[in-house]
């Protein structure tokens, strides 16, 4: 009789721990200067704004992740980067589904919105418009890209079915 009391709580234990756990710091995670690699971020409150001329983005073939931060919705996520012909881009994958487009929701709000961004490597923060790609030879770029520095499975269908979006991080107008 008494394992079938015992059991229930051990059970119990075992899904509330790791849920109060994953909760807190997602609580925590989002009004931190940055995200963590699972959770969204706050916005960014440290690092020097870049100042000068666009940079030489080819070192970022050795950064596997960076900081994007959103100016419209105020928090910030890690992404993949690729750069190809001096330019730089990310994606953004599962755009085909409803629930991707709400877990995704960052992309769908740059798209429709200004773009108006801060991309964050390392301790320097670059201010940055994301501008959606749809066609012309930047995917060819890209697919490349992220094929050889991520083994990813994007291409032209999953970019034309709106599986994945594409978005160029160019450097944001001065007005």
């Amino acid at each position: 009789m008494r394992p079938l009391i015992i059991l229930p709580q051990l059970l119990g234990l075992v899904i509330l721990v790791p849920l109060v756990v994953v909760v807190t710091l997602w609580l925590d995670a989002r009004d931190a200067d940055g995200p963590s690699v699972i959770f969204r971020g706050g916005v960014f409150t440290t690092g020097d704004i870049y100042q000068g001329s666009e940079p030489d983005w080819s070192f970022t073939e050795n950064i596997r992740l960076v900081e994007l931060q959103l100016d419209a919705t105020q928090d910030s996520r890690t992404t993949f980067i690729i750069e190809s012909n001096g330019r730089i881009f990310v994606t953004c994958d599962y755009m085909g589904t409803s629930l991707g487009r709400l877990w995704k929701k960052w992309a769908v709000i740059a798209a429709e919105g200004d773009g108006a961004a801060e991309l964050r490597i390392g301790s320097t923060r670059y201010e940055r418009t994301l501008k959606r790609i749809t066609k012309g030879p930047e995917l060819d770029w890209v697919i490349e890209g992220k094929t050889g520095k991520y083994q990813s499975l994007i291409n032209h269908n999953l970019i034309a079915n709106g599986e994945i979006w594409v978005f160029e991080i160019a450097p944001r107008s001065k007005t």
